[in-house]
């Protein structure tokens, strides 16, 4: 793996262990000694930029969020695709007739028009609480919406997604969805990563585990799942490695001398 120039990282259960909910010392030294091998480091979640974790003396070079759907360096925003908002009105009124509340994300804020037990448990992934405002139906109305989140199962996928055209569902949890632009999703924004740092998908490796980094996965090289990933995920991945829990990202970089 000579050649790997960049890589990018899902947060939780490829990070961060969702159980223990923090980086360890070991992951946080991987980190830091890919940065020393000048290797770019992308973090690339379903999270929104305010949910990002600060990692003590680490420092990432890019930020794939929503996603896929804003892509930022610290100087630069690199590619932005928001939800038409006619789907986002579709979204909350299908949601609506199921009784679910929804949260809604632009680039600096999130906020829901009410909130239920999985919301607020998938928000807690992030060390987020879930916060009702007033303001929701003025968001909606004059701000750019990236994604969209609620609590549900599979088989109500079809009720909320009826009659969009744009959005999609990008699911890593059974009780809670990611709606996001249906031209997005965690392989665009590698796309749109790679050409700004004039690098090819041969120079790129990713790892996750969640059916959100399927297309993540494919955009590059070599596409790595983790032990505790779906199986969907490491049907497709070119390599399965040990658990989160396991230091399965610090052993593999070791083995592979990137660190």
């Amino acid at each position: 793996m000579d050649n790997i120039k960049i890589i990018f990282f899902d947060i939780d259960g490829t990070l961060i262990d969702m159980n223990k909910k923090k980086i360890t010392d070991r992951m946080l030294e991987t980190l830091k000694q890919l940065k020393k091998q000048n290797i770019i480091i992308c973090i690339a979640t379903g999270r929104s930029p305010i949910a990002l974790p600060h990692f003590e003396k680490v420092e990432f070079d890019a930020f794939l969020t929503f996603n896929g759907s804003y892509c930022f360096s610290e100087e630069d925003t690199i590619y932005k695709n928001p939800i038409p908002t006619s789907d986002v009105y579709r979204i909350i009124e299908n949601s609506n007739e199921l009784n679910r509340p929804v949260a809604v994300a632009t680039s600096n804020k999130i906020i829901a028009n009410g909130k239920d037990k999985d919301l607020v448990e998938y928000f807690s992934f992030a060390n987020q609480e879930v916060i009702v405002a007033d303001e929701f139906d003025k968001i909606i109305n004059h701000d750019e919406v990236f994604q969209l989140m609620l609590s549900s199962r599979k088989e109500d996928y079809s009720q909320i997604m009826k009659n969009t055209r744009y959005s999609k569902i990008a699911a890593w949890w059974d009780r809670a969805i990611d709606i996001i632009p249906s031209s997005s999703g965690k392989g665009k924004g590698i796309e749109k990563i790679l050409k700004y740092y004039g690098l090819n998908k041969s120079e790129a490796l990713a790892f996750g585990d969640g059916n959100n980094d399927i297309e993540m996965l494919k955009a590059v090289g070599w596409g790595v799942a983790m032990d505790n990933a779906s199986n969907e995920l490491k049907s497709i991945a070119d390599e399965v490695i040990g658990h989160v829990a396991d230091e399965g990202i610090y052993n593999f970089c070791l083995e592979r001398r990137l660190i």
